[in-house]
């Protein structure tokens, strides 16, 4: 199996194979617009600009299952991100990432690419706090363990990494473009 056996739905209901992907890198992500971390969408916006020519894909998974921080419609998910960050690449319908009702893209890549940890630093520090919390077990489970949690799937349809939101973007683009 690879990515390219699984589909999203477009906020218009309209279903996309990734086997249209074939050839291309993928950053697979989820996303939301009241978190901290959405600041992220403007470093994935300048990412999309400087390398969709040479063969990059994003595929922006909007999800409200981290504290409620994506509570629009798909169309207000959409006009936010436009506006505000002026990003161009493609936003999927507002969907889980973990669950009974989760894409089946997001548990293939889970069984890809399990959590390997938040890094070093304060926001890591302080999403391992919040995590405990929430799960005091979250260490040992591959689920999606917040907002902007990035794949990364060569130009096969390998998933090669996984960046949890904690990460550098410089290190997400440089994994991306060491695959272009």
């Amino acid at each position: 199996m690879s990515v390219y056996d699984y589909s999203v739905t477009t906020p218009k209901g309209e279903t996309v194979s990734l086997k249209d992907y074939a050839g291309k890198v993928l950053l697979i992500v989820n996303t939301a617009t009241g978190c901290g971390f959405t600041p992220q969408y403007k470093d994935l916006e300048e990412i999309y600009e400087a390398d969709h020519e040479k063969g990059l894909e994003i595929i922006d998974v909007p999800c409200n299952q981290f504290a409620g921080q994506t509570p629009g419609t798909d169309e207000e998910i959409h006009e936010f991100c436009t506006l505000k960050y002026n990003t161009r690449f493609p936003q999927m319908k507002k969907s889980d990432v973990n669950g009974d009702q989760q894409l089946p893209l997001f548990a293939y890549l889970k069984s890809q690419k399990g959590f390997e940890g938040f890094g070093k630093g304060p926001a890591a520090l302080a999403m391992g706090i919040m995590l405990k919390k929430i799960d005091k077990n979250y260490k040992n489970n591959p689920d999606i363990k917040w907002n902007f949690t990035k794949f990364v799937c060569d130009r096969e349809g390998n998933v090669v990494a996984r960046f949890e939101p904690t990460a550098d973007m410089k290190d997400v683009r440089a994994c991306v473009e060491s695959l272009l």
